[in-house]
């Protein structure tokens, strides 16, 4: 693909309701402003970003394949899963997503011949293809990222940016080495489908509610369970690869992800998003998006907190656990960054960002959006998705000469015109990796359940704490690393 001028149109919005289908079909849920092809003339074939989709579980078919595909000048030329079952099923998935889109894409239906790919490696090797996103469990974001940069390919990646801070600044320095167009999947700073989150920061930056004192971060927790019963790994299933980098432990399916190939098992909430081997748990899970909206209110977009302290609650601290299912549930961290702001997250706050000011506050929230309907998320019946301690706030206009903060239609969409332009997009990787950094803070702070004193600059922490300067990191298995 030929990196051209971008093109001067305006967006039309297009929202949609979930929509619900037999196997192999996506999920469209909060669809993305698109350009059709209609406006835009017919993309030559040269001048087409050929996209490829690594993992094909849940998000990558329900949401970014489903974004992809409203995108006039991009197609899905090939999918890659280490599950071939899910593989097999990926093509039929981006077929469905691009007839749903076809309205707005200018007709495109997916009828060109879609790879299947098990290795991601291979599927990198394949020099016709752009870009990829990458849709896996946590502990592969950023050792499959940095492997795709470094193959010249720009990357989307689904957050969290990593499972370490060493992994994520490891994956950060690759990306700007290799020069490639990264976007993390920090869909709260555009202004499809939410808005909100752009206005409430605006308004913040810009002294609405005075100075800002306080933010509130309300995220969910996760229950305990799930079955340890060691099982056959089945016969479809890389899971040696699958583990990755992380150590080898025994199959079971509650470790992993359904085998079921109905539509209600793809889009079910896998069981590794529960496990610590593989993830933090919601405070990376939800944390990555609603503290990445906090630091940009802030303006703390490319550091951290310097203190932060805590408490939560684990399954496996009951000595009568049974389950499988390992990562943090009720928790109270806070934190304090070096502007004097004091962060407070919690499971007890609605879901959501409150930023409190000497005259004010300003509130954002998607609402009771879920993912899909097995999401864990604090009711927030009633709750508005944008509110003020003063409705004169939300009035307000952002004059000519005041602070604008950077603003994109839709996440997908904007990485994909940056790809033609060459601009930064509006999630770049620094930034990904700082809220993801700030969140794996507050779960060190849970674990080891006292007050720990972090150097932004330096990444590392001080008065030579070596417990937490332990968990900066984790010993990977070489045949999977970077």
């Amino acid at each position: 693909m030929k990196k051209g001028k971008r093109s001067t149109i305006s967006r039309r919005k297009f929202l949609s309701n979930t929509v619900k289908a037999s196997v192999g079909t996506a999920i469209a849920t909060n669809l993305p402003t698109i350009v059709p092809a209609s406006v835009l003339g017919k993309y030559a074939p040269s001048n087409l970003i050929n996209v490829a989709s690594i993992g094909c579980g849940r998000i990558s078919i329900t949401h970014d394949m489903t974004s992809i595909a409203r995108y006039a000048g991009a197609r899905i030329r090939a999918v890659c899963d280490i599950d071939k079952n899910r593989a097999a099923a990926g093509p039929a998935a981006v077929k469905s997503n691009y007839e749903r889109a076809a309205q707005f894409n200018g007709g495109l239906k997916g009828d060109w011949e879609i790879k299947v790919y098990h290795d991601y490696k291979e599927l990198l090797a394949n020099k016709d293809i752009d870009a990829v996103h990458i849709s896996l469990p946590d502990h592969q974001h950023a050792v499959v990222a940095v492997h795709a940069v470094n193959a010249r390919k720009d990357v989307y990646l689904q957050k969290p940016a990593s499972l370490t801070i060493e992994e994520g600044r490891i994956l950060s320095n690759a990306v700007k080495k290799s020069g490639r167009i990264f976007q993390m999947g920090s869909q709260q700073r555009s202004v499809d489908p939410w808005p909100q989150f752009k206005k409430v920061c605006e308004l913040v930056r810009n002294g609405r509610i005075g100075k800002l004192i306080t933010v509130e971060v309300g995220l969910p927790g996760d229950p305990g369970g799930g079955n340890k019963v060691q099982m056959p790994v089945p016969s479809n299933l890389d899971y040696d690869a699958w583990l990755g980098t992380t150590p080898e432990i025994y199959y079971t399916e509650d470790r992993v992800h359904t085998q079921d190939a109905g539509i209600k098992g793809i889009t079910s909430r896998p069981g590794w998003l529960r496990c610590e081997q593989f993830g933090a748990g919601m405070i990376t899970g939800w944390g990555a998006h609603h503290i990445d909206t906090a630091h940009w209110g802030m303006d703390t977009e490319l550091t951290g907190p310097i203190e932060i302290w805590g408490n939560a609650h684990f399954p496996t601290d009951d000595p009568d656990y049974k389950g499988l299912w390992d990562v943090h549930g009720i928790f109270r961290t806070e934190a304090l960054y070096a502007n004097g702001v004091h962060m407070i997250v919690s499971n007890e706050l609605p879901n959501g960002v409150k930023f409190i000011g000497t005259e004010g506050w300003l509130w954002a929230t998607r609402g009771n959006y879920r993912v899909t309907d097995t999401d864990p998320v604090a009711d927030n019946t009633g709750v508005k998705p944008i509110d003020a301690s003063n409705p004169k706030i939300l009035q307000s206009v952002i004059g000519a000469n005041e602070i604008h903060l950077y603003e994109s239609g839709e996440q997908h969409a904007n990485w994909l015109d940056c790809i033609k332009t060459g601009k930064e997009p509006s999630a770049p990787v620094e930034v990904g990796h700082r809220s993801c950094s700030a969140c794996l803070l507050h779960y060190i702070a849970m674990k080891l359940k006292r007050k720990i004193y972090w150097d932004p600059a330096k990444e590392t922490f001080t008065n030579n704490d070596k417990a937490a300067i332990a968990m900066l990191s984790r010993p990977r298995r070489k045949k999977y690393d970077f």
